[in-house]
């Protein structure tokens, strides 16, 4: 668990879109949703931070609430039908994988939270960061954070 570790990341500006609905549709709806997205990145300009993919992400027992965003530096006029949220600053603990190893990724974050003693914050988002990099779609580095309670 060597690829686990504690960050602190500032409050975040992202602009995208977003799915809700049954945790059965996913991940389907989550890879539709970043594809749709991705289509749609000449709409932003100059205004993207980075390149980044942020994927941030809110459920319970019975659906998700799943995002694909930019982080942007300012951005007067938003493309149609996108939505600008502020994600609060964060301590997460975060793992590093691929997007081919997701569930693993999860599945190692969460022991090595366990082992440490450490607890998320349930009313924070949890976030999915993915770096793509077009020339190699097959297999791209994610991070994947889950907020920590102080």
């Amino acid at each position: 668990m060597e690829n686990c570790s504690i960050i602190s990341k500032p409050a975040l500006q992202l602009v995208g879109i977003s799915y809700c609905g049954p945790y059965s549709s996913f991940p389907d709806e989550a890879i539709r949703l970043q594809t749709e997205f991705l289509a749609r990145k000449h709409e932003f300009n100059d205004a993207v931070k980075s390149m980044v993919l942020y994927s941030p992400y809110y459920g319970n027992e019975a659906f998700a609430t799943y995002w694909a965003c930019y982080e942007v530096h300012h951005m007067e006029e938003l493309p149609p039908g996108m939505v600008r949220i502020t994600i609060p600053a964060h301590r997460y603990a975060m793992v590093a994988c691929s997007n081919k190893r997701i569930g693993e990724g999860y599945e190692q974050l969460n022991a090595w939270m366990n082992e440490k003693k450490l607890q998320k914050h349930e009313n924070a988002v949890s976030l999915e960061l993915f770096y793509i990099d077009e020339q190699h779609w097959e297999e791209e580095p994610v991070e994947l954070l889950i907020p920590l309670k102080d």
